[in-house]
């Protein structure tokens, strides 16, 4: 009771004077703090990150690749967590999940398996996270790409089956490193068997699977030699591939005597072009499918629309070009 009354007391010693001042003091501790949480808001919104997992970083085209995504990821602001699955598509399965798991704005997936990575999509469709591939598209019948950035590919094939078929002189038989479970090395190969088609003398007389790995590739293409010593052209779907045939030819003594056709352009095997050891390749620009990536990804999210598809020029290089 005489706490009770001591309060009503204090109370009523409180002038107007006295209450604006402490409504002025608590309104200008509250405003200051609720100012501060706006701001981190506004700062969550505008920072992006963007969840990438890459078949390699072994290869060249792909080291340029992730350049092209970096450079333009840097124009944007946006923070890019890079992983590599190294041909292992269950490990590519688990970096998706992990980025699901950290809630990024987008993912770039190059696909190690192009079949088996739809449920890893589905589930980032179910998460609301938009998925872009780029260089291998996904070919599964579950999830939904939003855009696929690659090389065109069918076109890059028939523009190896020129340059193979010009090397033998337009007659022999030639045979194929592929790989089989990647969706853009199968339209490499399509299109370099429609081209080779048309060269009536010319037959494929082996298509087998290196994994776009240079080891195996060597291995294949000495069996290969084994099995069809009359041989005369070999098409690698990329330069780790040709360079690995090059390898198995050259400790086979047939330098030369077997043209090789590969597909990157990379500085390795632009040397070995110049050199006469290969007879020339199919170019990409993998910085600029990077780009390209990005700045869709960027467009995306900045609510514009995207193509579904976005293919990316292709040239070639031989010992002439300069």
């Amino acid at each position: 009771m005489v706490r009770r009354n001591c309060v009503r007391r204090i109370g009523a010693a409180l002038t107007s004077e006295s209450w604006q001042i402490a409504f002025a003091f608590v309104l200008g501790f509250i405003l200051p703090a609720s100012g501060c949480k706006r701001d981190a808001t506004e700062s969550d919104t505008s920072s992006r990150t963007i969840g990438v997992t890459l078949l390699t970083v072994q290869h060249q085209f792909y080291q340029d690749l992730r350049s092209g995504l970096e450079e333009e990821a840097e124009k944007h602001d946006y923070k890019l967590l890079i992983s590599t699955a190294e041909f292992d598509s269950a490990r590519q399965a688990n970096q998706i999940d992990e980025f699901l798991v950290q809630r990024v704005s987008a993912l770039v997936v190059c696909p190690c398996d192009s079949r088996s990575v739809g449920a890893s999509i589905a589930a980032a469709n179910e998460a609301g996270i938009p998925v872009f591939t780029a260089d291998i598209a996904s070919t599964s019948p579950l999830g939904k790409v939003t855009a696929h950035i690659a090389s065109n590919n069918v076109l890059g094939g028939q523009e190896a089956a020129k340059l193979l078929a010009k090397a033998i002189g337009g007659a022999g038989k030639v045979a194929i490193l592929t790989h089989p479970a990647v969706a853009s090395v199968r339209d490499r190969v399509n299109g370099f068997k429609k081209g080779i088609s048309e060269h009536k003398e010319i037959e494929v007389v082996a298509e087998l699977s290196a994994e776009g790995k240079r080891d195996k590739a060597v291995r294949v293409m000495e069996d290969l030699l084994q099995a069809h010593p009359e041989i005369v052209g070999v098409f690698g779907i990329n330069d780790d591939s040709a360079l690995g045939a090059l390898a198995a030819i050259e400790s086979a003594g047939k330098l030369g005597t077997v043209k090789i056709v590969g597909y990157d352009a990379t500085p390795e095997a632009r040397s070995k072009i110049k050199s006469g050891a290969i007879y020339g390749d199919v170019i990409q620009h993998p910085r600029r499918i990077g780009q390209l990536t990005m700045q869709t990804i960027h467009d995306h999210l900045e609510g514009r629309p995207t193509p579904a598809s976005i293919p990316v020029e292709v040239g070639t290089y031989t010992a002439e070009t300069p």
